[in-house]
């Protein structure tokens, strides 16, 4: 069991919901990693021809629990806005965070961030905030109020995995109380692994799992890995030698020779 925010869990992966082929087999793929917990973005709908009603009712009857985001907001007047509006329209106070700040690499504007997420958290939100691997940015977002900080691996979609591998382990030693998820980047199972095994309490993948030839052979792999890399981590790994060292001692062992004859 580990607790995001205010609820308890037992599966450590975040599922994203989009660009999957259908949403039978989005539920399918949630199944089968055992998510607990997937994003949404917020859609403007129709009241008129019930736009997306299927999608909810799909979702809704997997038991989840729901994390809308503020995917493609700019400003923090529009992140706060479509928090708000998410709030009303899923019921729960939870918000993935997001504060676009370059349209190429989808980077968050982090001065925008901060500011949105202080707002959001004085209005009663959880706040989990998309950021990068920046330490300052990260203890901001905790000092207005975040209890879960989400840092990505690398850029939205990029499948380039853990790119900066030092700055995530800066991070999980310097905000050892703080709820940490690597998101964005992951491209392969191993990945998610590596993430975990650094002593992240969860990550959260969507390209690597919708695209997949499979997706949900892919999120059944995806969730595998998470349960064995932190696994992995709470058994203690070994820290990493630059030399050899045997794996089987030598005292006690025979030895033999052979004698030269003449």
């Amino acid at each position: 069991m580990w607790k995001l925010a205010d609820k308890e869990l037992t599966n450590r992966l975040i599922q994203g919901t989009a660009q999957y082929p259908s949403p039978e087999i989005l539920c399918e793929s949630i199944r089968a990693s055992g998510a607990e917990v997937v994003t949404i973005a917020l859609r403007r709908q129709s009241p008129k021809d019930k736009a997306g009603a299927r999608f909810w009712e799909l979702i809704r009857g997997l038991g989840v629990h729901v994390l809308p985001n503020t995917a493609g907001c700019r400003t923090v007047k529009e992140a706060v806005t479509t928090a708000q509006m998410a709030r009303d329209l899923f019921g729960t106070s939870w918000i993935k965070l997001e504060v676009i700040g370059d349209d190429y690499t989808l980077q968050p504007d982090t001065t925008a961030l901060v500011e949105a997420a202080r707002i959001l958290v004085k209005d009663g939100f959880e706040v989990l905030p998309y950021t990068t691997e920046d330490l300052i940015v990260a203890q901001c977002l905790v000092d207005a109020g975040c209890r879960v900080v989400m840092p990505w691996g690398a850029y939205i979609g990029s499948a380039q995995g853990l790119t900066n591998k030092f700055a995530l382990m800066t991070l999980r030693k310097r905000l050892p109380d703080t709820t940490l998820i690597v998101d964005a980047g992951l491209g392969k199972p191993s990945e998610a692994a590596h993430a975990m095994e650094l002593g992240y309490d969860g990550v959260l993948v969507n390209t690597a799992i919708a695209l997949a030839k499979d997706p949900v052979s892919m999120a059944r792999a995806f969730g595998d890995a998470v349960r064995a890399g932190r696994a992995a981590y709470e058994a203690g790994l070994i820290t990493p030698r630059e030399m050899a060292a045997p794996s089987t001692p030598t005292i006690g062992q025979p030895f033999w020779h052979s004698e030269r004859r003449e």
